[in-house]
């Protein structure tokens, strides 16, 4: 079992992700950014390019600042997210990130540098991202 949140549990679904080219639904399109994830207090700075996750680093929180934004999220959330991604091979409509999203009221993402359009890449690519964390349910994931 692969503690999450850690370098090793990203990189272990990165493997996978990058391994398998039917996990890359994300509408067609290929991803560029460099996105913030906030869990707790660690936090992780991941690059994708094209339709592969091409890096990932254990950042602190103002090295976040380098990225185009930040999925922000308490801890438990991104728990119940990839605990239902393990349990049904991919997250249900109530645990995506954009339904997450959605369902709260500051939303789960930032600008670190207030850039709406940096931003608005997290809709744009939403579904690459949303693919990448499905790959998770081939990763056994422990939470402690």
């Amino acid at each position: 079992m692969t503690k999450f949140p850690s370098q090793k549990w990203f990189e272990k679904v990165r493997q996978v992700y990058n391994s398998d080219s039917s996990l890359h639904s994300g509408g067609g399109g290929a991803c560029h950014t460099r996105a913030g994830f906030s869990i707790g207090d660690e936090h992780f700075l991941i690059e994708f390019d094209g339709l592969e996750c091409a890096g990932i680093e254990v950042v602190d929180l103002a090295d976040l600042e380098d990225s185009d934004f930040v999925i922000n999220m308490p801890v438990g959330l991104w728990a119940a997210m990839i605990g239902n991604i393990q349990t049904h091979g991919k997250a249900d409509r109530e645990h995506t990130l954009n339904s997450l999203d959605l369902s709260l009221e500051e939303g789960i993402t930032y600008s670190p540098v207030d850039d709406q359009y940096r931003q608005d890449l997290f809709y744009r690519y939403a579904q690459n991202f949303q693919d990448f964390f499905n790959a998770s349910s081939r990763v056994a994931t422990s939470f402690n």
